[in-house]
This record gives structure tokens, C-alpha cells and sequence, in this order.
């Protein structure tokens, strides 16, 4: 390393001489001086810099170790959140499957139940119509052990069994009081119609005979000024008159197939001989 050169002038003074008198032999003397100092100055500017670089790469580790610990940090709750998440799901999904199970099982008891209500109601309408009879005709009804909604030559519509008296001769037609006790005699009575449905079902099964003034008796009845009323005590809900001419003498009414199947009641007297249609309650209930 080259060495670092200073140079100083030094000047001599004398006392009581002048410049101008000064002495020819007198010289200025130069002399090289080494500064020390600078040199020292160097080395603690040297000595500080490694300081300097001690301390910087001690921070770049410290930094290095944060960094490295966060990231484990993160890393771990990471790792705990995913393993937490999984066990929650996991342990949703059990229960999801528990409350499946419990809701499939209450659906399955529902439909027990459901089917325990209709049986129910099923042997009561039954027994209700047994009780009718003082004694019930089991041969008649349950042949074989098995019984049937209706006899042979009834027809079940709805809950109801229907038999048609057609009769071709004029020797088994009857009035409507005779119509009626051959129905009671069936422990059945003259039909009462409570919808459209029930007489279209009515008239899809009945058929023209003699002439235009004949058909079926039904049981409606009326006695003089009286109004209306079916066999079994009931109002009008619904009416199906051929005409709107009022009656005032004794009249009972009968379905005539030759009119329009909407508007085919007739008033007639309730001595004029028909065939009938009677009606009774099924022996069991259809679902």
C-alpha cells in the first residue's frame, strides 16, 4: 500500500531583522511530515464499516428467523384450521345422516299411522252399517268369508251401492210409495242425488221405456205447499228440473232419460207407476 505524503512549510522568523535585510544564506527549509493522525483516522473508519457490516448481516439473520417463524406460524394454523374444518364437516355430515335416518323413520311411522286412521275408519263405516240391520245377511255380503262393497246386481259408486229396477212389464212398475218400500225392503231407499257427478252416474244408467212420460223414481217429495225435500230429510243442494213450472199438488219426482242428462227431473203423481233407482250406504268403504 502506498504510504500518504504530506508536505509542510516552515518558516523562521528573526527578531529585529527586516525582510529586506534578511541574510542571502538563509534558507526555507522544507521537510517531509508523515501525519500520523490520518492514518489513525483511517483505521477507525475501517474499524467502523465492519461494525457497520457485523450489525447489517446480524439484522439479515434476525429477519431471516422471523420470517422463517411466521411462516411455520402460518403454516401451523393452516394446518389446525383445515384438520378443525374437516372434523366439523365431518361431524355435520353424521349428523346430517342421523336426521335422515330419524326423518325417514318418522315418514315411514306417518304412513303406519296414516294407514291405521284409514282401517279405523274403514271398520267403523262398516259397523255402522251392520248396526243398521236387526240381522245382517252375512252369506249375502261376505261369501266365502270375503266380503263385498255391494251385492250382485248393486252398483258402487262412490260409497254408495245402487240398484236400477228395470222392469220391462208394465205389471212390476210401481208407484213411488211402492217404489220406496221395495227399497226399505232392500234396507236401501229411494236415491237422494247430492251432485253432478252422482247424476250423470244416474243417468248413464238408465234407460227409455214406454213413452216420454216415463222414467225412475227418485226420492223427492212434496205435499201440496210443502217444499221439497229428499227421503232422508235433507235440503236441496243441487237441482237438475226439466222445467221451473211449480207443482201444487201432491208430486213426486223421477229422472226421465230422454231429456238432457243436466236438466231430466220430472214432476209426476206419486201414483203414476215407474221403474225406481234405490241407494244404501256400502258395506266397505272404498279408499
Amino acid at each position: 500500500m502506498e504510504e500518504e505524503v504530506n508536505y509542510v512549510t516552515v518558516t523562521f522568523k528573526t527578531n529585529h531583522i527586516s525582510t529586506l535585510e534578511k541574510p542571502n544564506n538563509m534558507e526555507i527549509i522544507y521537510d517531509e511530515v508523515k501525519t500520523q493522525g490520518k492514518e489513525w483516522d483511517a483505521h477507525s473508519v475501517i474499524k467502523e464499516s465492519q461494525q457497520k457490516a457485523t450489525l447489517s448481516t446480524l439484522l439479515t439473520l434476525v429477519v431471516v428467523v422471523l420470517g422463517i417463524t411466521c411462516f411455520i406460524l402460518v403454516l401451523a394454523i393452516v394446518v389446525i384450521s383445515f384438520h378443525f374444518t374437516s372434523e366439523l364437516r365431518r361431524q355435520n355430515f353424521t349428523l346430517t345422516e342421523e336426521n335422515l335416518q330419524l326423518w325417514s323413520e318418522k315418514a315411514a311411522l306417518e304412513r303406519i299411522k296414516e294407514d291405521l286412521i284409514r282401517e279405523r275408519n274403514q271398520l267403523n263405516w262398516t259397523v255402522e252399517v251392520i248396526l243398521d240391520y236387526e240381522e245382517f245377511p252375512v252369506k249375502k255380503h261376505c261369501p266365502q268369508k270375503v266380503c263385498k262393497p255391494c251385492l250382485d246386481d248393486w252398483l258402487l259408486f262412490q260409497s254408495n251401492c245402487y240398484l236400477f229396477a228395470k222392469y220391462g212389464y208394465s205389471n212390476k212398475w210401481r208407484t213411488w210409495e211402492g217404489s220406496r218400500n221395495d227399497c226399505r225392503e232392500k234396507h236401501a231407499d229411494l236415491v237422494v242425488i247430492n251432485s253432478q257427478k252422482e247424476q250423470e252416474f244416474i243417468n248413464n244408467h238408465t234407460e227409455e221405456y214406454n213413452d216420454e212420460k216415463h222414467g225412475y223414481w227418485i226420492g223427492l217429495k212434496k205435499n201440496t205447499r210443502d217444499p221439497w225435500i229428499w227421503v232422508d230429510g235433507s235440503n236441496f243442494t243441487q237441482t237438475y228440473w226439466s222445467t221451473q213450472e211449480p207443482g201444487y199438488q201432491t208430486s213426486c219426482a223421477l229422472s226421465n232419460p230422454r231429456k238432457d242428462p243436466l236438466a231430466n227431473w220430472d214432476k209426476a203423481s206419486c201414483t203414476m207407476k215407474n221403474c225406481w233407482i234405490c241407494e244404501k250406504k256400502a258395506l266397505i268403504r272404498p279408499e
